[in-house]
Parts: structure tokens; C-alpha cells; sequence
């Protein structure tokens, strides 16, 4: 089947409810491959553009069906509570060059630890879920982990003049050892997830449920794709590839999509909204960065390093970027345009942004 890229916006805008037509937080379709947080606001920007009504600010929690956990890339996201053991299991390592990867580890590291990464995952899930018996800060649970460990884990700080276990260890194997993070909390604090299934092995099939789901709401997409944002081997993920997909081609490159949203596909509607959408935004975070933004300048803009902006999105197209400012109660907006934007309609969102907030907006600019 061939494509373009304004059909794939399209399907993409629809699948993920950004016409706004979610009825509940809980049950958006973008929880299915998570919701990034970052700064106490990002992942309820990610629910505001896709709801009637902005969310509660007690969204997630220790006490909610919602969860906040470092899972993907071992940042924090927003799952469904229900899904985190599955998601725990997805995410377990497949082999050892995968464990490698995800503790940011290289071949030559490991060989002189003299233990493999596999273990070395295990052995870190086993330390983590010990460390945490009662919500404890960061900082904390890295010294009881650090003392539990064999001293070849550990991994020098400059920072702070000593030896621990590595950052990445910590949060890759935290899932995996049923643990969850307090939201609000700086440095974060961790506790244990009530009646969590601890994952002890990769569960192939998990990993093809996650595969499927970020095709249905980033799709059309390739395993490079879907391995890039769930940070697994390509080689990995093929063997838990869905063997019901069906090839979309989107100008020469080749993608697929489930069978059965096919038909949401072909009729997905002409997008004709405004949405300020959030760095982190689950639309923002497809891999295919070519197809959202052809423009490689406006790429660097959207996407840089540090200190990633929103994004102003018009219709489809990302047409600007946007930064807030905030002075005791009151919110400023700046844009940054690319093109001309409607102004009148970017304002109603901005007031929206200042809501989630907390705030009163005071202009945008």
C-alpha cells in the first residue's frame, strides 16, 4: 500500500486523540507505549492536548491506576499500573549485547568485570528491590546498592568523589525489580510497587505487544523505528516482530502497520487543530523525526541537545517552537515561528497550558 506523508500525520493526529476526543487520562491510547515526564509538567501537557478538559493535578501515583516509573531509556514515564509487570517483562534483557546496551555498557567494559551483563542486570535488580524495603531517596538507595554489589559494578563519579553503581544500572533494572517513583519528588524517591510480578526473563511476546502498540499510534513504522524508542537490539526485536502487519510505503521507505488499523488509515481525517505540545510529547518522540519536520534547520530548532522546546502545532504541521516563563503566578509564552501562526487560536491553547500549570497567563509573544 502506498502513502503519503500527510496521510501518515493524519492517522497519526487521529490514533493518538489529539482532536481531543480522549474521555479519560486513564484510558488514552498513548499509555499503551507510555508518556515521558520531565519536570513535573510534561506528561500532563501530553494529556491536556489530547483531552476535553485539562487533567487532574494528582494524575499519577502510588495510590492511581496511573504509574510513574523509569522504564523507556531509563527515563521516567507514565504507564498504566496494569501494564507495568508486562512492561517490565517487555523490557528485560534479550540477550547480552542487549544488556550491554542498556547498561550503556561497551563489550571491553564487561570483559574486564569478569561478569556478564546479563548478570550484572540481574544482579542489580536483585540489590534494588533489597535496597528498597520503604520509599527511600535516590542518593540512598545508591549507597545500599553500591554496598551490595561486587566493586567491578561500580562505576566512578566525579561529581561526587567516590565510586557507585552507574546510573544507567539503576534505573534500566528498577522495573524489573518492582519498583516505582514518587512523583513531585527531587532527587527522586523510589518505593516498592504493590503485589509487582518481579521479571527474572525477557518475555518475547510482551515485547511484541509493545511493538504493535507504537505502531498503531506512530505507525506506519520500521523495526529501526520501534527499536530506537524502546531501546532493544533490532536484532532483538525481530524475533518478536507481529507476523500481521501490513507494508505501507511511505515515498521509498518501507513501513507497516497492524492489519486491523488499516481501515483507520485510509480514512483518517484532515487534521485542523492547534495543540502547544510539550518537548516530551509522545506525537514529538515518533523516530521518524524526517517525516514530522522534513526541514533540517527546523529539526535542530525542535530537537536540540539541551533544553528542548514545545512545539506550535498547526493543522498537521509543526509550524514553530515555544517557551514559558514563569514569574510568581503569572505565565509568559514566546514563540519562535517558522511560518505564520494564528494567534487568536495559540492563545486559547497558551491559557490552557497556564491551567495545567497552575497559572495565570499573562501573554504570549
Amino acid at each position: 500500500m502506498k502513502t503519503t506523508r500527510e496521510q501518515v500525520i493524519a492517522y497519526r493526529v487521529a490514533a493518538q486523540q489529539l482532536d481531543r476526543s480522549g474521555k479519560t487520562a486513564r484510558g488514552l491510547a498513548v499509555l499503551a507505549i507510555g508518556v515521558q515526564e520531565s519536570a513535573g509538567e510534561a506528561a500532563r501537557l501530553a494529556f491536556d492536548a489530547r483531552l476535553p478538559k485539562p487533567p487532574d493535578p494528582d494524575l499519577f501515583g502510588p495510590d492511581s491506576s496511573l504509574a510513574l516509573v523509569w522504564s523507556l531509556r531509563g527515563a521516567p514515564y507514565v504507564h498504566k499500573r496494569s501494564d507495568l509487570d508486562s512492561l517490565a517483562a517487555a523490557l528485560y534483557p534479550l540477550s547480552e549485547a542487549d544488556a550491554t546496551q542498556r547498561l550503556n555498557e561497551t563489550g571491553p567494559s564487561i570483559q574486564r568485570a569478569g561478569i556478564t551483563a546479563l548478570d550484572q542486570f540481574r544482579t542489580a535488580v536483585d540489590a534494588m528491590r533489597s535496597a528498597v524495603t520503604k520509599p527511600t531517596d535516590k542518593g540512598a538507595v545508591s549507597t545500599a546498592v553500591s554496598k551490595a554489589i561486587p566493586k567491578v559494578m561500580l562505576r566512578e563519579c566525579r561529581s561526587c568523589g567516590t565510586s557507585h553503581i552507574s546510573d544507567s544500572a539503576m534505573r534500566t533494572s528498577s522495573l524489573a525489580a518492582g519498583l516505582e517513583l514518587r512523583p513531585a519528588t527531587s532527587p527522586p524517591v523510589l518505593l516498592r510497587r504493590k503485589a509487582a510480578k518481579l521479571a527474572d526473563k525477557p518475555r518475547p511476546a510482551a515485547l511484541a505487544t509493545l511493538a504493535r502498540a507504537y505502531l498503531t499510534v506512530l505507525g506506519p513504522a520500521t523495526p529501526t523505528h520501534v527499536a530506537s524508542y524502546y531501546d532493544v537490539r533490532r536484532a532483538d526485536l525481530e524475533s518478536a516482530w507481529p507476523d500481521d502487519l501490513v507494508e505501507v510505503r511511505v515515498d521509498k521507505t518501507a513501513a507497516w502497520l497492524p492489519a486491523e488499523c488499516v481501515d483507520d488509515f485510509e480514512n483518517a481525517p484532515e487534521p485542523e487543530l492547534v495543540r502547544l505540545l510539550g518537548g516530551f510529547d509522545p506525537y514529538l518522540q515518533a523516530r521518524d523525526r524526517d517525516l514530522i519536520v522534513p526541514d533540517k534547520v527546523t529539526q535542530k530548532a525542535l530537537w536540540p541537545v539541551l533544553g528542548r522546546p514545545g512545539a506550535v502545532f498547526v493543522d498537521g504541521e509543526v509550524l514553530g517552537t515555544w517557551r514559558a516563563k514563569t514569574s510568581g503566578k503569572k505565565l509568559t509564552i514566546t514563540l519562535d515561528e517558522f511560518a505564520p501562526v494564528p494567534k487568536d487560536r495559540i492563545e486559547a491553547e497558551a491559557e490552557r497550558v497556564a491551567e495545567v500549570r497552575g497559572l495565570t497567563l499573562d501573554r504570549v509573544k
